[in-house]
This record gives structure tokens, sequence and C-alpha cells, in this order.
């Protein structure tokens, strides 16, 4: 049966990648709308290319579409393009499996990923002909639902929510379904569900918590407003990743996406306690997949999807404790049939240079290093756990390997960051240059690549470094200039380039990522003056998000450049993460004084994820309390 598309010929044929828009792929759900009870539209508020490449939504489209009495289907950002021609002949946003307005929606769950999407929330909110606040949607608007590591502090857009799920979607999303159904059946109003739903543990409902204001600016209290909802909420887990949902058969894009391959995530969190990173403390505990369910998860994936590339997803794919036996059972299966095995975050030694020789193709490939720091008194203030002899001791193995070009990542502006730290990454960079140039000539494979990349250090939420304040530009400038400079005045400065990250985007993410609802104003007035895609730099306008600043009274220095008091409420303070703020303030502390913390393996550190009774966390330890599970590795990873 054909089915019909919302958009005309016309409208299609005018804009670029119309694929983008029409559906229809490959393992796409088709299901009958009217035989369902509830009908999902999840969203991903950015291009189409990017939004397919996620995980998460491929996990919950899959997990709501088991549900015979659920249909999900899926909406993306309409392009520039698109966008302009859906103003102009007032065409609602619609969804891509049925093509149905988004309005007619029972719930819009919004994935929150990047902070610098925000204005694209209110885009697809806006097209869609809803209410752009909470308070103004009525009883035949969608439920408006965010999820993702940004909502773990949701205060910056909490208004243009009806409420939040805090954690990993696999645990409750069933119970928040079904109780909207006993709702609607009991003829409740949508406040009724809201109210019942903010009993559930994980779910935020903003409009029932409140937030005063100290004369500086600061937060004098946030609580509920009502006795019966919960003063704190609970981060949702998923104690066993081996027993859950997981896409046997994800959707494939007609269209090339930025991850066009089979991603298979063989554990979930990670036990390194590096400081800066978010990810490493919202997801604790460090839960691994059972290798044979990866296996045969593989095996029905590959088959389903007709992908030629299968990635194994981790936030340190090294410490995954099955690694050698489920890669080596990948390449020993799938390599005749000329399928990739792509292995990021993974330690160089013996057994990744081996398993990337079989994978790659070496005269194309690089390696990557990810040090964050160039010096080892800056490394030991994020907790990188990477020493100079573990960079040049892989970089050497990998040169001798047949490798010749390394990319290395570092963060400027990190707390405490001095000039020489700056000058560091160009004088290790040069040092992976002459570790290249030791071995002898005939052995070495052409020239020696060494890409330098930079970002800057931007303090988040439930690290131990939200207390900590952000450099300013000028700063950011200045160390990137520095480092610009220091690589020239190398010996073998023709064999490093170095690339860097916008600044002003970074310090309008850095005031997302710890703002408070007072941002709420200043987001929709910047929507409203023509800021969406505020993640691609050419259509970032800062100078226009900088003078609604201005009218709104927020300064870059409240919310990024000065350092936060120890007693602060923070605007996430109400989210148990089940890493105790008592642990951050710890970590920040020994970050100070540049004292390592060893890994969750090595020794647990008392963070607090153990209240969850699972992963790493229950590893049987021996007399010193280290896991069995410990390989004895300190290393950093590759990134």
């Amino acid at each position: 049966m054909m089915r019909k598309l919302f958009l005309s010929d016309e409208v299609l044929l005018s804009v670029e990648k119309p694929a983008r828009y029409t559906g229809g792929e490959v393992n796409m759900v088709v299901k009958d709308p009217a035989a369902c009870d509830i009908r999902f539209c999840m969203c991903f508020p950015d291009v189409y290319e990017v939004g397919m490449s996620h995980l998460g939504i491929q996990i919950l489209y899959d997990m709501f579409n088991r549900r015979p009495d659920t249909y999900c289907e899926r909406v993306y950002s309409p392009w520039v393009d698109l966008d302009k021609i859906m103003r102009e002949k007032h065409i609602p946003l619609f969804s891509l499996e049925t093509q149905t307005p988004i309005k007619q929606f029972d719930f819009l769950g919004i994935t929150l990923q990047y902070e610098m999407c925000y204005t694209n929330i209110l885009q697809v909110l806006d097209l869609s002909g809803i209410p752009l606040r909470s308070i103004d949607r009525g009883e035949d608007d969608p439920i408006v639902v965010g999820g993702g590591p940004c909502s773990y502090n949701p205060e910056p857009i909490a208004d243009f929510f009806d409420f939040f799920y805090i954690g990993e979607g696999e645990t409750s999303y069933d119970a928040v379904l079904d109780l909207y159904k006993e709702n609607k059946k009991a003829g409740g109003t949508r406040a009724d569900y809201l109210r019942k739903l903010s009993h559930i543990p994980g779910m935020y409902v903003p409009s029932l918590y409140d937030v005063t204001y100290n004369e500086d600016g600061t937060i004098a209290s946030f609580g509920p407003i009502c006795d019966d909802v919960p003063k704190t909420v609970q981060k949702m887990v998923v104690t066993d990743l081996s027993n859950t949902v997981y896409p046997e058969k994800p959707v494939v894009p007609f269209l090339q996406v930025i991850q066009d391959r089979v991603t298979l995530e063989i554990q979930r969190g990670c036990i390194r306690g590096c400081r800066f990173c978010q990810a490493g403390m919202i997801y604790r505990p460090i839960r691994e997949r059972d290798v044979n369910w990866l296996k045969d998860m593989a095996d029905k994936m590959l088959t389903s999807t007709g992908h030629e590339e299968i990635t194994l997803s981790s936030l340190s794919s090294s410490d995954y404790s099955c690694l050698k036996d489920l890669v080596y059972h990948l390449i020993d299966t799938y390599g005749d049939q000329y399928v990739n095995v792509a292995l990021p975050s993974l330690r160089i030694d013996a057994f990744s240079l081996d398993v990337m020789k079989k994978v790659q193709d070496v005269n194309k490939s690089s390696i990557t290093f990810a040090p964050e720091a160039g010096t080892q008194r800056m490394r030991n203030v994020i907790n990188k756990g990477l020493t100079v002899e573990d960079i040049l001791g892989g970089a050497g193995k990998a040169f001798r390997g047949g490798w010749n070009k390394v990319k290395l990542y570092f963060m400027l502006g990190l707390p405490g960051e001095l000039d020489e730290d700056a000058v560091g990454i160009a004088e290790l960079a040069e040092q992976i240059t002459e570790e290249y140039y030791r071995i002898p000539k005939e052995q070495r494979h052409g020239k020696v690549a060494v890409t330098v990349s930079t970002s800057y250090f931007i303090p988040k939420p439930f690290t131990p470094f939200q207390w900590a304040r952000m450099a300013t530009k000028d700063e950011f400038i200045s160390h990137q200039k520095l480092v610009k400079s220091s690589i020239q005045a190398q010996l073998n400065h023709k064999s490093i380039s170095y690339q860097w990250h916008d600044s002003d985007t970074s310090v309008m993410e850095g005031i997302f990522a710890r703002g408070d609802r007072k941002l709420c104003d200043v987001i929709e007035e910047a929507y409203k003056a023509g800021c969406i895609y505020d993640a691609w730099t050419e259509y970032f306008k800062f100078d226009v998000w900088k003078e609604i600043m201005d009218r709104h009274g927020i300064t870059i220095d409240f919310y990024n450049t000065r350092e936060r008091g120890k007693d602060e409420i923070l605007p996430w303070d109400f989210i148990d993460i089940g890493v105790s703020k008592k642990f951050l303030r710890r970590e920040y502390e020994r970050s100070q004084r540049a004292e390592i913390t060893p890994n969750c393996r090595r020794k647990c550190s008392g963070c607090g994820a153990a209240k969850f009774g699972c992963g790493v966390c229950v590893e049987p330890r021996d007399e010193f309390g280290t896991s069995l599970c410990y390989d004895g590795m300190d290393t950093g990873v590759n990134g």
C-alpha cells in the first residue's frame, strides 16, 4: 500500500535531502493508529542525520512499539530550508511513520543531548502548533516530556516541558504510559495526570515546584508546592542490562547519517572518575552486558540491517571484562563478510593494536589519544590517570605497527590551568613526533602526522567541577593562541596540525549547562528573534544572544566565571543521581591538591552509587578492596 506523504512533491523537490521527511525506512514500525490507545512521538531536536545516529531513541522506539497499545513514531528538526517553507505555507510539523501532525499525538518525547539544541526544541513545538509553555497547554495538546543527559539540569528549559524523565528510559516508561491510560479512562485531566505522575520515581514535573532567589541572584529555596510531591527526584537505573529491551531491528536510514552502522552498547557507565566528565558520574555504576547476549544481539542486528560496520559503544571499552572474547568472535564470524568492527575508547596496548590491524586499513586510519591536558599536574587535577609514558609507549607501539597518524584531544581552560599547561600540549605533540623518528627509517611508513584538537572546558552539573569557575572568552583565546605559537616553535612543527573549537558557542553552552529557570525567558526570546540550529556554527548568532541576555539582566560572569559557594543551592540539587554531593565536593578538593583517586575496580571511593546494588559495586573483591575484575591497568583511554 502506498503511503501518502504530508509534503507535496513541489515542496520535497525544493528542499535539500527530501528523504529526511519521507520516512518509510527499513525496519520502520508500521501499525494501525486507530488500534492503539497511545500515540507517542519521539523527537531528536536536530537534523535527521544527527538524530538517526542516536541509540537512545532507537531503544525507546523499539520498547514502546513492543506494547500492543502504543504506537511510537519519530520526528526531527526540519532543516532551515523546510523550516522557512513550513512557516510561509503554514504547514504543521508531522511524524515520519504516518505523516501525522505532531499536535495529534498524546505524547511528544524530546531527547536532550546537547545544550545548544534548546532553541530547536521551541522550533519543534512552534511548528507543531503546541504552545511553547506548559502552562498554556490545553487538554488536547500532547504531553511534552524531556529526557537524556541535559535533563540532569532541566531548569533552563523547565517552563517548556510538562515533565522530565530522570534516568534510564527502560525502567519506568511502562508505568508512565499505564498511568496515562488509567487517568484517561477515569476522566482525569492533564493536571490530574501530572500530579499522579510526580509520584512515580524519576519523574520531575516542574510546575509542581517553586523556586525563590536571593538578592545576588543565587537560589534561596527550591521545593514542591504540594505535600505529596517528593522533595528529591531519584535517578532511574537499569540494574541488569542483559535482561532489558534492545532493538534487534534498528531503523535503517535511506540517506547517509553521522553514524551509519550498527551500535552495540557493551556496557553503561565508567569506572574512571574523570572529574570533568558528566557521563562518568550520571551513568554510575558501570554495568556490563553479558558477552553471549552481545554476540547474539550483534548477529540479529547485522542480519536485520545489512550494515557493514558494527561499533562497540561504551565510555571506556577497554574496561569491559570480556572484550577480547567479544571482539575476536566478531572478527572470526564476520571478517570474511567485510563487516568492520569499530572500537572507540580503547587503551593502546598489544591487544588493541592487534584488533585494529585486523579491522582497519592501517594506511587510512589514525590512532587517537585523549590526554585532555598537556602536563602531568593538570592530568592529575582532572583525575585522567594517563602518564607521558603511557602516551609515548602507546604511540611507539602504534608507529611500529604501521600507523603514522595520531589524533590528540585536549581541553583548554581547565580549573587551575597555567600558561605552562598550554605550552605542554605542543611539547607533548612534539614528543610523539620524535617517538616516530626513533624508528629506523626503513621501518617507517611515510611521514608522521599529528593532529592536535582543543575544545574549551565547560563545568557540568554532577561533576566535581560543578562549583568551578569557567574561563573567560579572553582566557580561552589567549591559551589557544599560546598553543598555536608553541606548536610553531617545535622542531617538527610541519608534522603537527592544530584545530580548535569556537569560544562563543562554549560560552553559551556553559550558561545553559549550569543555568536556572531565569533562562527560560531568554531562550524563548532568542528563538523568536530567529535563533535555531545554534549547534551549527554557521547559524549561531552570539550577538543576538548577548543582546537578549543584557536586556534580561543575565550576565556571563554570574553563570560562568564565578566560583560557586560550597553551601550554595545549585539548580539541580533536587535530583539524586546516587553519587553524593559530599563525594563530588571531596573530589573537587582533591583536584585542587592534584591528587589522583583510584578507579572503581581498584578501590571503592564511596561515591554513593552502591545504593543501586548493581554493576561494579557488587563485584567480588579481594582483601584489599580491589575488584577481581580489575586488570591492573590505570591508564587512560584513547578517546
